[in-house]
């Protein structure tokens, strides 16, 4: 999603949720009611999932609270010594559990509580309904987040990396090839680094905003085609130590420009991985090389196979984790590109 229609979605959601929240207090005629709408606003900062268990978490601790404050004032009438005490264990415990999320809700409501030197029930009642209701229309408006256009953007994304990444392996095999190695390839490959990482984070988003149990294949697509990426970088430093190419360099860059057309989501790599071992094989039936140069620059390429080999096996490991269901959904009802 565009990062300013994800800003311009939050904001609207911000502030028709505060506002609507302040309303309900208000017209319930509870205390603080301004706080319903900060209840609202820092729930809001969530996806659906995290929304859901931070709602639950924020009822937990809500009622902790209640019981470490009365206590605490049960020990000192001091509201400013008491409150300290009281954030300091609100913290610690959120902590230990893993539960930042919360404190900032438990300490409007402490404070209130304290400030007021008023534990009685209808006190206590009056700060859970304003959690309540900020809870409540919080889930309400994270229920509505465009998840069509988001998991477009996603698709994008990945066809995008993916012609990246065939961009990427003819130039290598073009300079294989014998041509001269492009300006801006290294830079290309850590730009697809930085944006891989990008997409990746979008798909954690786009998982945690849906309530169906397998969008996690999108995480893992684009984790592969990072591993992937990386893996270039091992090949581009292998290629550009080869000061002369040598005659069997040609049937590499041959696999590679094969290769790139093989570089899109559906495709197994099992005939690519089938060719690829028939090239060890017949590197390994080549007469020794007859010179020290030649030597090196023989296992140079050896080690390029070895990158390509790697390379593929991300693809194969990606493919073989994919469960019935993502295969159904994923792979089975689309067509792959003939061999």
């Amino acid at each position: 999603m565009d990062k300013f229609k994800k800003a311009g979605l939050l904001a609207l959601k911000i502030g028709v949720g505060a506002s609507v929240a302040i309303c309900v207090a208000q017209a319930l005629r509870l205390e603080y009611a301004v706080s319903a709408g900060t209840v609202t606003l820092l729930t809001l900062m969530t996806t659906k999932w995290d929304t859901l268990k931070l709602s639950l978490y924020r009822f937990v601790t809500f009622a902790a609270t209640v019981l470490m404050a009365w206590a605490l004032f049960s020990l000192t009438h001091i509201s400013w010594a008491a409150y300290g005490l009281l954030l300091m264990l609100v913290v610690f415990f959120s902590e230990i559990l893993g539960w930042r999320a919360t404190i900032s809700v438990n300490s409007v409501v402490a404070a209130h509580l304290v400030t007021a030197q008023d534990f009685s029930g209808g006190a206590v009642w009056n700060e859970l309904q304003l959690v309540i209701i900020g809870v409540v229309i919080a889930v309400v408006l994270n229920l509505f987040h465009p998840n069509s256009s988001h998991k477009r953007q996603i698709v994008a994304d990945l066809r995008d990396t993916e012609w990246r990444l065939q961009t990427i392996l003819d130039r290598l095999a073009a300079y294989l090839a014998g041509g001269p190695m492009e300006e801006g390839v290294w830079g290309d490959i850590l730009t697809l680094e930085e944006q891989i990482q990008a997409h990746i984070l979008s798909a954690s988003e786009y998982q945690s905003n849906t309530f169906q149990s397998h969008p996690g294949y999108y995480i893992s697509y684009f984790e592969m085609r990072y591993e992937q990426c990386r893996i270039l970088h091992s090949l581009y430093g292998e290629l550009v130590r080869i000061h002369d190419i040598p005659r069997q360099a040609q049937v590499i860059s041959d696999y590679l420009y094969y290769l790139s057309g093989y570089v899109n989501e559906r495709n197994p790599p099992e005939r690519q991985i089938q060719r690829l071992e028939q090239l060890f094989a017949a590197m390994r039936e080549e007469e020794l090389p007859k010179t020290r140069e030649e030597f090196e620059s023989r296992a140079v390429l050896y080690h390029v196979l070895m990158d390509i080999r790697e390379f593929l096996r991300c693809k194969e490991d990606f493919v073989a984790r994919l469960d019935p269901r993502q295969r159904r959904e994923y792979w089975d009802n689309r067509p792959t590109p003939a061999p």
